[in-house]
C-alpha cells in the first residue's frame, strides 16, 4: 500500500485502509473505489491523505500506532467524559475529577501496553479519520506520542502513567471555551486568543483539586504551552522551571497539531513537523528532546513516495529502528523511467538521502 494525497486520489484508486468518522465507525471500507462525490466529501471533511492498494507496493503493510479496539474505546472514554464535564459547567455545577480518573487511567494503561509491544517507529498517518471534534483525537494522539517519547527518555512505569494521564488531560480546560471560538476557521481576534490561552489555567484548576491526580500531572495542563525562552503562557516561565512532563507534552502537542488533518489547513507530513520543532531547538524545545522524538516517530512513514538525492523515486518500505530518517526505500523509477522494483537501505547507503516527498506534495503519481 502507499500513501496518496487526497488531491491526487482518483476513481481508479482502491482504498487499502478504511476511513473512519469522528465516532471511530467505518465511513469507507477497505477495498472501496471512491467516487468523485466521495472524494469531494473527504476533502470537505479535512482528510489530507489516504492509503491505496498498488501492485508496486505489494507487501508493504502499514500497522496502526494502537489497535482499532483500543483507539475506539479510548475515544469513547475521552468524548463521554469531556462531554459530561462540559454539561456540568453549562449547568453551573462543580466537576469532580475523581469520578473520571479511573476511566482515564485505564485508557493510559491500555495505550502504554500497546506502545511497549509496538517495536516500530510510531506513525499516526496510518489512522485515517474525518472528524469534527478535533480535541478528542488530539488528546489521544498526544497521549500516544508522549508515552512513546517518555519511554525513550527512560521514565519508569509510575512516571509514564503520570505523564500519560497529564497528556490525555492536557487540553481538558478547553471544555470551558465556546465551541464557535474553539472551532473558528478564520483568524482569532486578540480577545478570542486570550480566551483560548485561559485553557491552561482552567485545566490546572480542575485537575489540582482532584485527590486521585498528582500535582505534577495537573501541571501538565498548566505548563504545556510554556517554552524554554519564556515566550510561552500562561506564566512565561523558563527552562528548568518547566516540569519535564510538560516539556515532553508541549513538544508532541505541537507536532500532532501541525500534522493533523484540519478542514481549514493542509496537514504537514511528519518530516515537516519535525523540521518545525528543530527550528525551535534550545529556544522553544530542548534539542535533546527533539532528537529523542525523531527516533520515536516515523519521519518518513511506510507507503510514502519519496525522491532521493540521485533522482530515483521510490516508496518507503521498511523502517530502521532509531534512524527513521534513513528507511528502506523500494525504488520504482530511475531517470523518470519505470523499473522493476528493488529496495535500497539508506542506513547502508549514506551517500543517498531523501530530498522530497513526491505524491503528497504535488499532483505527481506514478502508476
Amino acid at each position: 500500500m502507499r500513501i496518496r494525497s487526497i488531491h491526487s486520489l482518483t476513481e481508479n484508486d482502491r482504498l487499502a485502509k478504511a476511513i473512519y468518522n469522528e465516532n471511530g465507525q467505518i465511513l469507507l471500507k477497505k477495498g472501496v473505489t471512491p467516487t468523485s462525490g466521495m472524494i469531494t466529501r473527504l476533502k470537505k471533511k479535512g482528510i489530507s491523505y489516504v492509503y491505496i492498494e498498488d501492485e508496486l507496493t505489494e507487501g508493504i503493510v502499514v500497522s496502526d500506532a494502537i489497535g482499532e479496539k483500543t483507539r475506539a474505546q479510548s475515544l469513547k472514554t475521552i468524548q463521554s467524559s469531556f462531554q459530561s464535564m462540559s454539561d456540568k459547567l453549562v449547568l453551573g455545577k462543580s466537576i469532580d475529577m475523581d469520578k473520571f480518573t479511573p476511566a482515564f487511567s485505564n485508557v493510559i494503561k491500555n495505550i502504554l501496553s500497546e506502545v511497549k509491544a509496538n517495536g516500530e517507529a510510531i506513525s499516526m498517518l496510518s489512522d485515517v479519520f474525518c472528524y469534527d471534534s478535533y480535541i478528542f483525537h488530539h488528546s489521544l494522539n498526544v497521549a500516544v506520542y508522549a508515552l512513546a517519547l517518555g519511554r525513550k527518555y527512560g521514565l519508569m512505569e509510575k512516571e509514564l502513567e503520570e505523564l500519560g494521564l497529564g497528556a490525555i488531560l492536557h487540553d481538558v480546560g478547553k471544555i470551558s471555551i465556546p465551541v464557535e471560538v474553539l472551532n473558528k476557521q478564520d483568524k482569532l481576534t486578540d480577545e478570542e486568543f486570550c480566551l483560548i490561552k485561559e485553557h491552561s489555567t482552567v485545566g490546572f484548576e480542575m485537575l489540582r483539586k482532584s485527590h486521585t491526580i498528582s500535582m505534577v500531572t495537573a501541571h501538565c495542563a498548566f505548563q504545556h504551552h510554556e517554552r524554554l525562552d519564556g515566550s510561552g503562557y500562561p506564566r512565561g516561565i523558563k527552562g528548568k522551571d518547566i516540569h519535564l512532563y510538560a516539556k515532553l507534552i508541549g513538544l508532541v502537542d505541537v507536532f500532532d497539531a501541525v500534522t493533523a488533518n484540519r478542514v481549514y489547513r493542509k496537514a504537514m507530513l511528519p518530516h515537516e513537523g519535525l523540521e518545525l520543532l528543530y527550528s525551535g531547538a534550545d529556544t522553544k524545545f530542548e534539542k535533546e528532546m527533539i532528537q529523542a522524538f525523531a527516533k520515536t516517530v516515523a519521519i518518513y512513514p511506510l507507503g510514502l513516495e519519496v525522491r532521493l538525492s540521485d533522482g530515483r523515486i521510490g516508496i518507503v518500505a521498511k523502517q530502521n529502528n532509531n534512524i527513521s530518517s534513513r528507511p528502506v526505500v523500494r525504488i520504482i523509477t530511475e531517470e523518470e523511467n519505470m523499473v522493476t522494483p528493488y529496495e535500497i537501505n539508506l542506513e547502508e547507503h549514506l551517500d543517498v538521502m531523501i530530498v522530497s516527498c513526491e505524491n503528497c506534495l504535488s499532483q505527481h503519481a506514478a502508476s
